[in-house]
């Protein structure tokens, strides 16, 4: 059974820095590629970042590039968000998803805010 577990929301301030992780089971993650979503009340989920299975392709929207990077860690089967002085407009519940397995975790609360 696939299971992705977020980790790493909470409150962060303008020019702060915060790191989300997600911690995948039930399939092999270093075959697979990963992505990071997020979502905010009333709007669809939106795709954030992107990392193909050999760690080295990357792909990163043009709205939060310059302040996220993607990568992962087969060997702890995690993929990690980085957020680098976000903006206000980064608040969001994120999550992450396998999608090949078609999963997703439960998802963390990120908010930025002075």
């Amino acid at each position: 059974q696939v299971h992705l577990v977020e980790s790493g929301g909470g409150l962060v301030q303008p020019g702060g820095s915060l790191r989300l992780s997600c911690v995948a089971s039930g399939f092999t993650f270093s075959t697979n590629p990963m992505n990071w979503y997020r979502q905010i009340p009333g709007k669809a989920r939106e795709l954030v970042a992107a990392i193909s299975s050999n760690e080295r392709d990357t792909v990163i929207v043009d709205s939060v590039k310059g302040r996220f990077t993607i990568s992962s860690d087969n060997s702890k089967n995690t993929v990690y968000l980085q957020m680098n002085n976000p903006a206000p407009t980064a608040t969001a519940m994120y999550y992450c998803q396998a999608p090949r397995q078609r999963s997703w975790g439960q998802g963390t609360q990120v908010t930025v805010s002075s």
